[in-house]
């Protein structure tokens, strides 16, 4: 049984089947006009994804500090940003939404993915500027043994599989060819997901699910932000 707020409803806490109905006719009709026709029911579906959002927001919570401060807040727009995309379709075929983890010192971001077909639950470190990939390499460099016995544990295995993330196909400058940790020195991000099928998202506990997902995460995040916010003495910056 779900029980973590009263003022949340079962209903709010359950993502309807009639998200993803409107995401797969939005997918086959993507264009201005057919949305603009559409713009009640998608209002209506944006209402009942933003009241799973803050039921979701309010589960983190329990188990993490979050800055972001609203489902409003935390939710993607629908509308795509076509400048300098060669994809000219205007709309989204998904709902997405962050949470931020709040203080300098809780580093990674939570982040889910509603889609038919491409539902995910997943977090990590999209783009870390070039001191943190640095910082993060020179750790691993040193001893990769704590990344290693977190991403070889049976909850990581069993929650996301393998760490994910785009890497180089050469040695990153600077580190030895040879390393026993070579292919973790090659990361350029550090990402995690866990995929759920259709019926798994519009199931009734998928909320709990993928609250009880973001915080599996906590070990990977936490040992990425010792190394992200701790000088050179083992003190936070």
């Amino acid at each position: 049984m779900i029980r973590f707020a009263d003022h949340f409803t079962m209903d709010q806490l359950l993502l309807p089947a009639s998200s993803f109905e409107f995401l797969k006719q939005l997918k086959q009709n993507n264009n201005r006009e057919w949305f603009a026709q559409n713009k009640e029911v998608y209002q209506q579906q944006l209402d009942q994804v933003e009241a799973f959002t803050a039921g979701l927001l309010n589960m983190v919570n329990t188990h993490d500090v979050i800055e972001t401060p609203s489902a409003k807040k935390a939710l993607h727009r629908i509308y795509r940003d076509i400048r300098f995309s060669k994809d000219k379709t205007p709309f989204k075929t998904n709902w997405s939404g962050n949470f931020k983890r709040a203080g300098k010192h809780r580093r990674g971001g939570y982040y889910f993915h509603l889609e038919p077909g491409n539902t995910f639950v997943g977090g990590g470190f999209w783009a870390p500027d070039t001191p943190d990939l640095k910082r993060i390499r020179d750790d691993i460099a040193f001893d990769a043994t704590p990344l290693q016995q977190i991403i070889a544990s049976k909850e990581f295995k069993t929650v996301f599989g393998v760490l994910e993330g785009e890497q180089l196909k050469t040695t990153p400058k600077g580190y030895d060819a040879d390393h026993e940790a070579i292919d973790l020195l090659r990361y350029k991000q550090f990402l995690v997901r866990r995929r759920f099928t259709d019926t798994e998202a519009l199931n009734a506990d998928f909320i709990s699910k993928a609250s009880d997902t973001f915080k599996s995460m906590r070990p990977f995040f936490d040992y990425m932000s010792d190394v992200l916010t701790a000088n050179v003495n083992g003190e936070e910056d």
